[in-house]
């Protein structure tokens, strides 16, 4: 009954996944609002490192993402809303370690801007929140793999670890890896990335009192990261540069 009203609760989260760092967006004001506080309490050398490593956390979890989304092929790994969707079985890189690298990808990417915030109660409530989010979304998922696929998927699930990855047993991709498909799937979540963080660097030099200027440099970067995106959009709409037979 609980796994029932799981994998039930799971298709309904399923389809906000992309959108779950929204929920967060107050705690963060507020953690911008208050400043940085392991930087004013334990100097600026403790606190550059607490960003350096934030930072590190958000560029390896869509690294994940990329080298996720490089090899697998069209109907699969992909940001639909509507429902599941799977027209073939990845077992292969980074599914050959883990069975959700994706999402792997997404929790290192928010527990790397929760900590940017340097607000640790933060990164504990957001990696709470996450393990009972993606737990049901990733019972509802394979519920319907299993169903979908059989034996094929029970097999390859009973030797691969649902999120963590294993650090031995890697398959080699069947396709090769396309920077395309890459582009064309994945340029909305390395803008966000991005921005996310940019706002959070707004914030923590603009809400607290007699925070300094923030650089412009980062102005500049988000100017450019918009217009690629603008770029892209365009692209994707108007031609079909970015499409990859089988991707």
């Amino acid at each position: 009954m609980l796994s029932d009203r799981m994998v039930t609760a799971g298709h309904t989260l399923f389809r906000w996944r992309s959108y779950l760092l929204f929920a967060f967006l107050p705690l963060f004001v507020w953690a911008a609002w208050d400043g940085e506080t392991i930087e004013t309490t334990w100097g600026d050398a403790l606190g550059d490192s607490v960003e350096a490593l934030a930072l590190a956390l958000v560029m390896l979890g869509e690294s994940i993402r990329i080298l996720t989304v490089g090899f697998v092929p069209r109907g699969t790994s992909g940001r639909n809303t509507t429902g599941q969707v799977a027209d073939s079985l990845n077992t292969t890189g980074l599914y050959s370690l883990t069975r959700n690298p994706l999402y792997l990808g997404n929790c290192l990417m928010y527990a790397g801007l929760a900590l940017y915030t340097q607000h640790l109660w933060i990164v504990a409530v957001l990696i709470l929140v996450l393990a009972l989010y993606y737990e049901r979304i990733i019972a509802a998922e394979e519920s319907f793999l299993t169903e979908k696929f059989g034996t094929p998927y029970t097999d390859w699930a009973a030797t691969t670890p649902p999120f963590w990855p294993r650090l031995s047993g890697f398959k080699r991709p069947g396709l090769s890896f396309s920077v395309l498909s890459v582009i064309r799937r994945e340029h909305a979540s390395i803008l966000g990335a991005y921005a996310a963080v940019y706002l959070l660097e707004l914030g923590l030099h603009s809400l607290p009192a007699n925070s300094e200027p923030m650089a412009s440099g980062w102005h500049w970067a988000l100017a450019a990261a918009v217009g690629l995106e603008i770029i892209v959009i365009a692209i994707k709409r108007k031609t079909t540069l970015l499409t990859v037979e089988g991707r």
